[in-house]
């Protein structure tokens, strides 16, 4: 079968989508797995008091009221609706604008520094992106995005592909194919690079993600992600039974008093205008 030629706006209207859905119960399900990812980002930045912080994709703004409470001079822009009326409600502070992270609606040089956390790769061109955070940098301004790391440093997204490889159809959501992602620590350096950054480093960070259960685990991810739950969801029925048996039988060796502690992993990369 021929593969899905890349079509960016059917990836936009795919992503839009998925995050205006998901909006309402991201804080109770996903973002369990990119909070502890946000104080290294924000280190990997630079980010102290003073700085003027852009946040891009930054959903409901956890990101943003972290960098806020350190003392940042913080804007967070997204391009969902649904995303930013959570994050407005949530922190009445910080100023959140709806705009394209491969368009951004501010002038050259307007930042000190740029974030996402878990977003570049849902735009349809990560590298357009990229080079639109270069632009609104100021020269000698750091920029710095985390990707989830591959499944096998990443073992509650390892336990639910394979589930799925073995009992299910991994090609089942039909999700239209991404403009691009960084599977290695040198792919993001590379990607960095090329949209003009320098001093380009990439570090592997390490958190657990605790769920009550197989169960709790996919739901959160049905509820709280773009891709992959479009995938879960595609599953048929009886398939779906014998993917959270799997996923239930093989989190064993990582349950504690709580139910399990499942570890996960995500490359930070960073970069400098120069």
């Amino acid at each position: 079968m021929a593969a899905t030629p890349f079509d960016p706006e059917a990836v936009r209207a795919f992503e839009h989508a998925r995050w205006q859905r998901a909006a309402g119960v991201y804080g109770t399900t996903f973002a369990g797995a990119t909070e502890p990812f946000i104080e290294p980002l924000l280190d990997a930045a630079r980010v102290t008091r003073g700085t003027r912080l852009l946040d891009i994709a930054c959903g409901p703004g956890f990101v943003a009221s972290r960098g806020y409470a350190r003392g940042a001079v913080t804007w967070g822009l997204d391009f969902s609706p649904a995303m930013l009326a959570v994050a407005r409600a949530r922190d009445t502070a910080i100023r959140f604008d709806e705009g394209d992270a491969e368009a951004l609606p501010y002038p050259d040089a307007a930042f000190d520094a740029v974030v996402a956390n878990f977003g570049i790769h849902h735009t349809p061109r990560p590298l357009l992106a990229m080079r639109e955070a270069h632009r609104v940098l100021r020269l000698g301004g750091h920029v710095a995005f985390s990707f989830w790391a591959e499944p096998d440093a990443n073992i509650a997204w390892k336990l639910v592909f394979d589930a799925v490889a073995w009992h299910g159809d991994r090609a089942a959501g039909r999700a239209p194919a991404p403009g691009g992602g960084f599977a290695t620590q040198a792919q993001c350096a590379e990607a960095l690079r090329e949209a003009g950054f320098a001093d380009c480093t990439t570090r592997l960070a390490h958190a657990t993600w605790q769920h009550r259960d197989a169960q709790a685990l996919v739901a959160a991810l049905q509820a709280g992600t773009a891709r992959m739950a479009a995938m879960l969801e595609a599953q048929q029925s009886d398939a779906m039974a014998a993917i959270v048996a799997d996923i239930a039988a093989n989190a064993e060796r990582y349950r504690n008093a709580d139910g399990i502690a499942l570890p996960i992993a995500a490359l930070i990369a960073s970069g400098v205008k120069p």
